[in-house]
């Protein structure tokens, strides 16, 4: 198996990352999926990264009748839906499918959608992409976490997957246990995204900060007691890595959520607080502090 032309959807700042990677691979062979109204200004403009414009092909719904061998989600979680539409036409059976969402839910929804596609899990970790008024800017590409949630043994759709990111230069690696890895990063999202977005705190200031501090060990603690009790191996040095992770992260950078909450664009804490808060209910575990960070960033929306 050998994936031979590759579409992503989803071009904001980690796809247009990992799109000019791809894009520079794989030439003709690779496309961006985009909704009709935005394909021909997507042609024109193309995509601007670190200050360098690049053109690469852009599809819509029902443009030509080519399937691909990879397609890689990269929107938002509350685009999830629209995408999986979009990509359609572009899928056979034969299509491993693979996102790099934030989230926990994401994997399962791509997967009710298209449940005769391998579905692999995917994160992207370590990447500083910033989106800015001309197009995105980024000093590390980071590297891709991803594969089935068991990979003791490598399935031929993850060997294949991990090729295309070797012969591309996309940095991988596959854990043996990717629903821990997906609830880790799950974990330091709702801390450091959320905290930040509601104190316009920069990555150098939320463990300088004590009342910051405390608010992303407590948030991710949430997260930890519901991992838990869901038989997910969470644990609590997890925690303490994560404060000390953040030591490494540029003390000027911000997080994704920051940045939407700067910019007055939609956030994804639904699928942050939003799904603890679920979770929570669900197994009688109390969540006050992401119910806190819930209703603030939801107000944070509606002044927008």
């Amino acid at each position: 198996m050998k994936i031979e032309n590759v579409a992503l959807i989803g071009m904001g700042a980690v796809g247009t990352v990992y799109g000019n990677i791809l894009n520079n691979h794989f030439g003709n062979n690779f496309a961006v999926i985009s909704d009709a109204s935005r394909k021909e200004r997507l042609l024109k403009q193309g995509f601007t990264l670190n200050g360098k414009t690049f053109h690469t092909n852009v599809l819509s719904k029902g443009d030509l009748d080519v399937k691909f061998d990879l397609l890689i989600f990269c929107v938002k979680n509350y685009q999830l839906e629209e995408a999986i539409e979009d990509v359609r036409s572009f899928i056979d059976d034969n299509t491993i499918l693979i996102t790099f969402l934030n989230g926990v839910t994401a994997r399962t929804r791509i997967h009710s959608a298209y449940p005769n596609n391998k579905v692999l899990y995917g994160l992207s970790m370590k990447i500083d992409a910033q989106r800015v008024e001309n197009g995105v800017v980024n000093t590390e590409d980071g590297e891709i976490h991803f594969g089935e949630a068991d990979n003791t043994v490598l399935s031929p759709e993850v060997k294949a997957v991990q090729e295309c990111f070797n012969d591309s230069g996309i940095k991988n690696i596959v854990f043996p246990d990717m629903i821990r890895m997906i609830w880790k990063k799950f974990m330091l999202n709702v801390g450091v995204n959320q905290v930040t977005a509601v104190t316009k705190a920069p990555y150098g200031k939320v463990t300088k900060i004590g009342t910051n501090l405390t608010l992303f060990r407590e948030a991710m603690t949430e997260v930890l007691l519901i991992a838990k009790a869901s038989n997910i191996d969470l644990r609590e040095e997890d925690i303490e890595d994560f404060v000390t992770l953040m030591n490494n992260f540029s003390p000027s950078g911000r997080t994704s959520m920051l940045q939407d909450v700067e910019a007055r664009r939609k956030t994804e804490v639904d699928y942050f607080a939003g799904t603890v808060i679920e979770l929570g209910k669900k197994l009688n575990i109390p969540t006050p502090v992401n119910h806190v960070l819930y209703c603030i960033i939801k107000s944070l929306e509606e002044l927008y």
